[in-house]
């Protein structure tokens, strides 16, 4: 028995032992609660899928002439593509891409570059004359007389 508080050693033991399974046992996750989900871990590789496109654009008018074709098998991407410059060439690229090589481009120019001199700006003539002054001309005044302390 405790002599302070007057209960048994082996009730206030039993309490404790009570107390403790308890708590240990609020602690646990309960079989009906919902499960705690945490943000996936980050994946950078992420598997290829194949593809295929390819498209061009020739407007005379805009003097826009591009094109774009692309593959890919999942594992290596391939393709080219060809721009119209302004000096006259034709640029086009074709390339190979993947994760061993990185991007690996072939660049090429078709046609000799031309700088035309620039043709004259347009300055047209002016399609109305000035107008003619609508006031009376000024008047003219006889000079001031001499000041008197001159």
């Amino acid at each position: 028995m405790s002599a302070k508080l007057g209960i048994p050693c082996s009730l206030l033991q039993l309490i404790l032992v009570v107390g403790a399974l308890a708590a240990v046992a609020s602690a646990a996750p309960r079989p009906d609660s919902p499960p705690v989900y945490g943000a996936p871990p980050p994946t950078y590789k992420q598997p290829g899928m194949p593809f295929e496109f390819a498209y061009a654009v020739k407007d005379p008018y805009s003097g826009n002439d591009y094109a774009h074709a692309q593959t890919s098998d999942g594992h290596v991407t391939s393709g080219s593509y060809s721009v119209a410059l302004p000096d006259g060439r034709t640029e086009i690229v074709e390339f190979t891409a993947d994760h061993d090589n990185g991007y690996v481009a072939n660049i090429a120019y078709e046609g000799e570059a031309s700088y035309p001199a620039p043709a004259p700006s347009y300055h047209p003539a002016p399609s109305y004359h000035a107008p003619a002054p609508s006031y009376p001309p000024p008047t003219s005044y006889p000079p001031p007389p001499p000041h008197p302390h001159q």
